[in-house]
């Protein structure tokens, strides 16, 4: 039976083409699914704009958009085994790590309802006999939604949740293969009392659908997550109509461990950060500068650790790094260690799909390390989003900070060393949004998170998350009885 999508508050085929999503551990079916048309576009904005403006959304009182939220975060946290399963089956990712997700979904929509709550705006006094001011915040009206494939439940949750508390709608378009967790996230939020019209679920091609979703006059407002380049493109949509944006695109993170470093905890923080998710994470940290002092000990261990972990069907317990998303993007990971090894690399392990036994029908990708390279080589600049780690050795710390920002991403880092002072300086010196100082890929919902450079722009989370989802408006109040005076 194909499933039907959520338009505007009603479940129904789209009347786009019926699509399949499939398991990216064996590519069996999980489900045939319609997409939607451009009709389906025109009447899901055209009813999100008539839904956030009706009084009793546009003027409702916080604590009743918090409601909803902390209903949200109760159903999720009570169907977490099935939500799980679910984003496994939709990507691929072992089921610790789904549920792992599930959870901070949940996390999201508890703080983002809580942080609602608690919003002021402000009496922006001045010493003016005749006047004051306030400030105020406004829905912006219809917000488009694209979320990525690789953490769909996190991602959607992240935009969904201030979007909503802000006063707005929301026309949601998930990855075109991730579209299971999304459409029972609308279903979730259905239940929660979300009124009719605030949320829509468009499954579709982004290059299609996606763009008439932002390209339409109702929209005013683009988030998205996913790759620089879908970036780039929607940043040059949202210039023409002058609406803002919150993107969170691509990265090639940098991971330091300084000459201090403790070797054992900052190995298998390492490897965690870049092999989990199968290093299909924006912030996987994929580019390694280890001091020479300590390298040849460092980089002993780190592959003892790496040949250690488990590739295996996510569904199955103790698995460390699941299936990539589909054959398409196996081939392009794999694509790219075979151009390391021709820009001279040397692959210490991994580096290879596998191709026999139980997993052969999957995307398995074995966790791979590769030296012999420099910064300036193609491997080391351009996002692979696989378990590819490429390491290099640094002497000067002033070239070290110049190597770690010498690329078009600043996303994320992480610096491993014993020595406090020294990574305050350095955490600093890098261009990237987040840094991570002995751990990696550890995350706060009341932390701003974005990008520098080609890694984005704008932040979401924290309570200025909000905020990003709404306009702000200054109004003046006259206090004297005497009309204005002309200026001299």
């Amino acid at each position: 039976m194909v499933k039907e999508i959520y338009i505007a508050g009603e479940w129904r085929l789209g009347r786009g083409d019926t699509i399949q999503s499939l398991f990216p551990a064996d590519q069996s079916v999980n489900a045939e699914i319609s997409t939607a048309s451009l009709d389906d576009v025109n009447e899901a904005i055209e009813k999100a704009d008539l839904a956030w403006r009706k009084a009793e959304w546009r003027n409702s009182m916080p604590h009743e958009r918090a409601r909803i939220l902390y209903k949200v975060a109760d159903i999720i946290e009570a169907r977490v085994d099935e939500l799980s399963k679910l984003q496994t089956r939709d990507n691929g990712k072992p089921l610790a790590e789904t549920r792992a997700l599930t959870l901070s979904a949940a996390a999201t929509a508890r703080y983002v309802a809580a942080a609602c709550e608690t919003l002021n705006d402000e009496l922006t006094t001045q010493r003016a006999p005749d006047f004051m001011t306030m400030s105020v915040h406004e829905p912006v009206g219809v917000v488009a939604a694209i979320t990525p494939w690789n953490s769909p439940i996190a991602s959607e949750v992240q935009k969904l949740a201030p979007a909503l508390a802000g006063g707005n709608a929301v026309i949601l378009k998930p990855a075109e293969v991730t579209s299971l967790i999304a459409l029972e996230l609308a279903k979730i939020f259905e239940e929660a009392g979300l009124p009719k019209g605030l949320l829509s679920v468009l499954v579709g091609r982004g290059s299609v659908i996606g763009d008439a979703i932002v390209k339409h006059p109702l929209v005013r407002k683009i988030s998205f997550t996913g790759g620089t380049s879908t970036g780039r493109h929607l940043a040059h949509i949202a210039a023409d109509k002058l609406i803002t944006t919150s993107l969170e695109l691509g990265g090639k993170s940098p991971t330091i461990v300084m000459q201090d470093a403790d070797i054992e905890l900052a190995a298998k923080g390492v490897a965690y950060g870049i092999f989990s998710s199968a290093g299909q994470a924006c912030i996987a940290g994929s580019r390694l500068f280890v001091h020479r002092s300590i390298y040849d000990q460092f980089l002993t261990r780190l592959v003892e650790i790496t040949k250690g972990l488990r590739v295996g069907h996510p569904e199955t317990a103790g698995v460390h790094l699941g299936s990539l998303i589909n054959p398409k993007h196996l081939a392009s990971v794999d694509a790219y260690v075979q151009l390391a090894k021709k820009e001279g690399g040397q692959v210490l392990v991994g580096g290879q799909a596998l191709t026999e036994g139980d997993l052969a029908k999957g995307s398995f990708y074995l966790p791979t390390i590769i030296t012999g390279l420099n910064n300036s080589a193609q491997t080391c600049q351009e996002e692979i989003f696989g378990p590819v780690l490429v390491v290099m050795k640094y002497d000067d710390e002033a070239d070290l900070i110049a190597q770690a920002n010498d690329s078009c991403f600043g996303l994320a880092a992480g610096i491993w060393t014993e020595n406090y002072r020294k990574a305050w300086q350095l955490a600093r010196a890098l261009e990237v949004g987040t840094v991570w100082i002995n751990t990696y890929k550890k995350f706060s919902i009341s932390a701003p998170f974005g990008g520098f450079k080609e890694s984005g722009i704008g932040r979401e989370k924290g309570r200025l998350g909000i905020l990003a989802y709404m306009q702000q408006k200054s109004i003046y109040m006259g206090l004297s009885e005497q009309p204005n005076p002309w200026c001299d």
